[in-house]
């Protein structure tokens, strides 16, 4: 799997959100925050509706921000899941490597209620029958 670097990723999704948002500003005539709203919910693939591009231009530049921002949205949430499925790995191989750091002159810990080792019958049959 390819490894990116962290901030061409960045850089590369804060281009496509910058691409679109001029672009719509310019070609639909939309405010600044509609425009970036739109490329966002666009990139998202959340979509809600509530603005939809009326001129040609401005619905071809939607598939093409369509098929790129998604791309990169989506090269920079897979890159975001192996770091933290790395960080996940290396911590749970440090887990186990305390596990077999264990001392063997330790005595086994015990909890309250459990009796003592010297106290405890040898063996079963050692044991006072039940009453």
């Amino acid at each position: 799997m390819i490894k990116f670097k962290t901030h061409t990723i960045i850089i590369s999704l804060g281009g496509v959100i910058a691409l679109g948002t001029v672009f719509f500003r310019l070609v639909e005539g939309w405010t600044w925050l509609e425009s970036y709203f739109f490329t966002v919910i666009t990139i998202s693939t959340v979509g809600y509706g509530k603005l939809v591009p009326v001129t040609p231009l401005g619905m071809i530049g939607t598939t093409v921000l369509i098929f790129v921002g998604l791309g990169v949205f989506v090269v920079a949430i897979q890159q975001f899941a192996l770091f933290h499925m790395k960080k996940r790995e290396e911590h749970t191989e440090w887990l186990i490597a305390q596990l077999g750091q264990v001392e063997d002159d330790d005595p086994p810990v015990a909890n309250e209620d459990d009796e003592p080792l010297a106290c405890a019958p040898a063996h079963k049959s050692a044991r006072k029958p039940a009453q």
